[in-house]
């Protein structure tokens, strides 16, 4: 094996990767290191080997280096150090680094490559799991590299004979530029890290959607495949109180297009409501339909406003439809549908509603609601592919008025399932929401949400829709026209963090915008506040003579 062949780091998976991990852990810590008892097997499985993850090099198929991460107390130091949380810095999420080690051949020119990676790629992980700190207890043999990386050496050194060891710290901010520099230098191929995903779509998903998805395909004609389509389509209707949801292949832009038509079949005028980008992607949806309909126009970052509304319901002559937006994802204004549907239900008027990114972050109720557009691929946290028009009355197919595609009663007729449909999709969207842990995802998210916006306010930064009620799952940031929305977004994803930032209405606006719709953690949400702090920190502009306060 030539020590120039192309390195790749990645996260250990494979079983040859594991086994491998054994064999360099053998070759270090009992070969080279006296630590552990010699064993005819030549393999040495580490006592936390269930709990750790392997960061690790390889070159082709050959291991060439590796880390293990675990962040379950008790950690290995706890053993050796009864007092050893007195040693660190406090307000920290800790994990503990272990079995770090480059095989002999990768530790001559290509050995700093090897470790640069590895520990870019340690940045990225804690980045991912809300590290601040992380422990190891560093061979006497490398202490100048270890001091040299960043590491602070504290407490009595620990271990006998020619193993012994330094307990050592490093905070993850500490190599965080090395890393992104190694980062930014490293081929696609050889490494490609994860980020923090703080979009609103796609979202981070779980593990067990990720495995659902690699199912082998299903024929969409299979007793089994219509059984689990049966139960998420249940899933979803229990979730929002609705009695029926018709699931189409496609993104929510097509199941607002399905709603135009049903309308389209309806006759008589409506009204369109819009306060951001898409209530105003709602008005050209009936507008490419043809339809025949009023629009009422509210400032973006402010909630309809109902009086005006209940006017355009008293019109004449009167509107029979109301189509509007309930979260405007542009802005984070949480429209109030209770009102809505009270207005609406007083005066005989359908009510549609797009429930694209309120759906899956807070409860919602349909009950009343004529149409409902939502996605899999936003609060419902799985893979973007699968859209869904939730509905209460039967819907006739309407062959001779409306595409086959869009035909939601032709869906209805043909049991949901008219056309061909992605079983991986289906499956994840099963996995995503059929463990009904709503209530806690629900308290999470507005928890989360509450605690970092009352941080960036006192960072200073302005949130869009402060005036208003907003959405949970939704911060909008208007940045002052001194930083630029684009280069701070891009700054974040450097540093680890997806943000929203690139769309037209938030460039043509300086706008940014933190979403908690994935998977997360509070350690993620503080994680973000503080790199978003950083950022911005490094684009203020000095006034007066000093630096503006981070």
């Amino acid at each position: 094996m030539s020590s120039r062949e192309p390195l790749v780091f990645k996260t250990a998976a494979e079983d040859w990767e594991l086994e491998q991990i054994h064999r360099l852990n053998y070759k270090t810590f009992v070969q080279e290191i006296p630590q552990h008892q010699a064993s005819p097997t030549h393999r040495l499985v580490d006592k936390f080997h269930a709990e750790n993850t392997y960061l690790i090099c390889l070159s082709e198929r050959k291991l060439v280096g590796m880390l293990a991460v675990r962040s379950n107390r008790p950690f290995s130091l706890d053993q050796k150090l009864p007092d050893l949380d007195s040693h660190l810095p406090a307000g920290h999420k800790v994990c503990e680094v272990r079995l770090l080690a480059i095989e002999k051949e990768f530790r001559g020119a290509r050995g700093g490559q090897v470790l640069s990676g590895i520990l870019a790629l340690l940045w990225q992980h804690g980045v991912e799991k809300g590290y601040g700190l992380a422990v190891i207890s560093g061979t006497m043999r490398q202490l100048k590299l270890y001091q040299h990386l960043g590491f602070v050496p504290f407490g009595p050194v620990v271990g006998a004979g020619e193993a012994q060891f330094q307990p050592m710290y490093v905070t993850l901010e500490t190599f965080e530029v090395t890393a992104r520099e190694f980062l930014r230098a490293a081929p696609a191929r050889s490494f490609q890290p994860s980020a923090v995903n703080f979009l609103p779509g796609p979202v981070a998903v779980r593990r067990e959607v990720r495995r659902a998805f690699e199912q082998a395909p299903e024929s969409h004609r299979a007793a089994a495949f219509r059984s689990d389509f049966n139960a998420t389509k249940k899933l979803l209707c229990d979730l929002v109180r609705a009695p029926q949801v018709e699931l189409l292949l496609g993104s929510g832009t097509l199941a607002n297009d399905a709603v135009a038509g049903q309308l389209s079949l309806l006759g008589g005028r409506g009204l369109v409501l819009s306060n951001g980008e898409f209530g105003q992607r709602l008005t050209d949806h009936a507008r490419r339909f043809r339809l025949d309909f009023d629009t009422l126009e509210f400032d973006w970052g402010q909630r309809f406003d109902l009086a005006a509304v209940r006017a355009g319901l008293e019109q004449r002559p009167a509107p029979q439809w109301l189509w509007g937006v309930h979260c405007e994802t542009s802005t984070s204004v949480l429209n109030d549908l209770p009102a809505l549907k009270e207005l609406c239900a007083a005066r005989g008027v359908k009510l549609c509603v797009d429930a694209m990114s309120s759906i899956g972050t807070l409860p919602v109720d349909l009950t009343g609601v004529y149409l409902a557009t939502c996605a899999s691929g936003k609060g419902l946290r799985s893979y973007a592919g699968i859209s869904m028009v939730f509905h209460h009355h039967e819907i006739p197919p309407a062959p001779d008025r409306l595409p086959r595609y869009l035909d939601l009663g032709y869906y209805a007729a043909q049991q949901g399932i008219p056309f061909t449909f992605s079983s991986n999709l289906l499956h994840a969207l099963h996995a995503a929401i059929r463990r009904g842990d709503w209530a806690r995802r629900f308290a999470e998210t507005a928890e989360w949400a509450e605690w970092l916006r009352t941080r960036l306010v006192e960072l200073e930064f302005n949130l869009v829709g402060a005036t208003a009620t907003t959405s949970p799952a939704v911060l909008t940031l208007a940045l002052p026209p001194e930083m630029n929305s684009v280069k701070i977004g891009a700054a974040m994803q450097e540093a680890g963090y997806l943000l929203s930032y690139n769309s037209d209405y938030l460039r043509g606006r300086n706008w940014l915008q933190v979403c908690l719709m994935g998977e997360g953690s509070r350690e993620k949400v503080i994680a973000v506040a503080n790199a978003l702090n950083r950022a911005a920190g490094k684009h203020r502009l000095v006034e007066a003579g000093r630096e503006v306060p981070a």
